[in-house]
This record gives structure tokens, sequence and C-alpha cells, in this order.
């Protein structure tokens, strides 16, 4: 029997909406926990005792895996195509299976290059005083200071102008009449990569001179295919269902967790990071030192100094040079937290015993 597959999401966020295209590419049954778009999160920090407040999150069993990279490695990991699952990393039409170079595309294009000048499009202006507050409050580098909002307004032009290039690009890529991104049989993890954050800046309104078929005639009907293909699949597989919080926790903590041995022990890694199997840690997002965007830094999803501030502490139980593993207690009993290693920091907790 398959475990229980829960995802932390709410509608307003766009990475959320990727870890359901992974779903649904998958075709992985699973349900949903509508969280808030800002802190509390009770169904979270106190439900399962986790204090990362980037979302999404998804359960898997007594498993919960953070960041959206690590969310589609388990993904993977857990429901193979040897077991009737469909792959977020097909071959392309030469055979060939490109799973390092689509991850490092997903990351470090589509999430970062691709995504970060696309923030600006969003209207500030008219979201809601609580929400700019919790991002100020959030941000060390504000301290709380009001957001100007007339000023992100004022850098749109230059965002279109990012955008526009980067457009170029994927156009190009495009060119010869393939169906996806990198040539694959089906789409895959590069694909809903990018079609999350063009699917998100379609419906505001400064991003409209983006989508102009006499410049991006590919893209466009790469972008049609595609969302095309997801909203059949959706007819198809049928709305996940929503749960609350405390229905979430109950069947997290009483389910089975994933064997230790399969992330395992890196000793050298431990070495260098100064942590051993046991150690109370504390992992959270790495502060990059990058705040010439000021769009970027709002997003809770895709801003690791939003995290920062908020690292989870649990006991070391697994670490690899993928992921770490903390077990952690929430309210109803011990569970499993997953970190991603690129991009998170690991700090042993002194003279502290959970």
């Amino acid at each position: 029997m398959s475990p229980p597959v829960i995802l932390y999401r709410y509608d307003g966020s766009p990475f959320s909406h990727k870890i359901d295209n992974a779903l649904l590419l998958k075709g992985i049954p699973h349900q949903n926990v509508q969280v808030a778009p800002m802190l509390p999160r009770p169904e979270i920090t106190e439900e399962l005792g986790i204090n990362y407040r980037r979302i999404p999150l998804l359960a898997i069993g007594n498993d919960v895996y953070c960041d959206t990279g690590l969310i589609v490695s388990a993904l993977e990991r857990r429901f193979p195509s040897s077991q009737g699952y469909q792959t977020l990393f097909p071959p392309t039409k030469s055979g060939k299976t490109d799973t390092g170079l689509a991850k490092l595309f997903a990351k470090y294009y589509a999430e970062s290059a691709l995504f970060t000048p696309a923030t600006t499009l969003i209207p500030w202006e008219k979201l809601p005083a609580p929400f700019l507050k919790d991002r100020s409050e959030a941000i060390p580098q504000l301290r709380g200071a009001p957001i100007n909002t007339a000023a992100l307004a004022g850098s749109r032009d230059n965002a279109l102008s990012q955008l526009s290039s980067q457009l170029t690009l994927i156009e190009e890529q495009l060119h010869d009449g393939r169906e996806w991104l990198l040539d694959t049989e089906r789409p895959g993890l590069a694909d809903i990569s990018v079609h999350f954050t063009l699917a998100w800046i379609k419906a505001f309104k400064p991003a409209k001179p983006l989508f102009d078929e006499t410049k991006f005639p590919n893209v466009l009907k790469w972008l049609d295919r595609l969302s095309s293909l997801l909203k059949a699949k959706r007819k198809e597989q049928g709305a996940p269902s929503n749960i609350t919080g405390a229905v979430a926790g109950d069947a997290i903590v009483s389910s089975d967790f994933e064997a230790y041995s399969v992330v395992g022990f890196d000793a050298q890694e431990g070495q260098r990071l100064r942590v051993q199997l046991g150690d109370t840690v504390r992992i959270a997002p790495e502060d990059t030192g990058d705040v010439h965007n000021t769009a970027m830094l709002l997003m809770s999803d895709a801003n690791p100094m939003l995290g920062r501030n908020y690292p989870t502490t649990g006991k070391l139980v697994a670490l690899s040079l993928e992921e770490a593993v903390l077990e952690v207690r929430g309210k109803k009993g011990p569970l499993r937290c997953h970190f991603p290693r690129l991009g998170y920091f690991i700090k042993v907790v002194k003279d502290s015993k959970l």
C-alpha cells in the first residue's frame, strides 16, 4: 500500500503550482492542505514541529520534504517508473536521460534567472498591507521598514526587458520544432520549471507585451501545448481533496518513514560540516547576500533570506551530498524532515538535547 502523499500549498504560490504539475505528470494521488500565504501557519509549525516558512512542503508517509528541487527527487525515488508512474526525467529522442542537466536547469535557470525578474511584475501596489508587513518583517535587510511599492512598479520596464531576453533564448531552444525543451519524449522537469513562471505572470497586466506571437511563436505554442496537456491530465485524474492540518498531521505521524539507510550518512560530509549522527542541529536556507532585487526578496517561495531566520531544529539522522534528514517532533509524535544540501546551512545546536 502506498503511503499517504500530502501537499502543503496555497493558490497564490507559483512554486505550489509547479509541484501540482509534477504530481500531475507522475500521476500520483494525493491530498492538499491549504495554508495561509503568510505566517502563522500552525498546520506546519505546531502540527509538524517544522519552523520552515517556505511553501510548498510535501509529505510522503512520515517523511516531509522541503524545497521543490528535493521534492522532485523524492517523488522520482519513491514513485519510480518501474512501479507504473511517469517520470519527470523522460529520455530524449536520442534515448539519453539528462537528469543532472534538468535539475541544474530547473534550479539555476528557471527558478533564478527566469523567475527573478518575473517577480517584479506582481501588482505589489494592490497587495494587502498585512501581506507586505509580513514580508518586510521577515527580511533582515528591510528591518520592518515599509515596502516601496512605487519603486517596484517603476522597475517593471527593466524586468520586461530582461524577460524578453530570456524568452529569446527559450525561443531559440524551440526553433528546431522540438515538442519539449530538452527534446524529450514527454514533458519533464525542465518544462514544468519554465511553465510555472510563464503561466503565473500571464495573468499580470504588465506582462502582456511578453506574450507576442510575432516575437516568440514557438514559446507560446509550447506554453499552450503544455497547459493543454496538464488540463487534460487534471480532468482525467480529478482534483485532489483538501484536508485540515490536524488530519494531515495525524496521517503523517501514524505512517512509516523511509529507512535512514536510503539517504545514509556520509562521514566525510559530516566531518566537513562538523556534525555527527544524533547531533541536534538546525537547518535553514542560506543567506545569499543578494539584495539587488527587492521584488525577489519579497517572494517567500523564492527568497532564502525569508527562511534563514526560521531554522528547523531536530536530531540529525541521515546526511548525503543531496539531502539532510532531521527527526523532529510534531504535536502527535515524531516525523522526519528532509532538506536539500544545496542552498541550505546545517549548524550544531550547542548544549542542546532533544
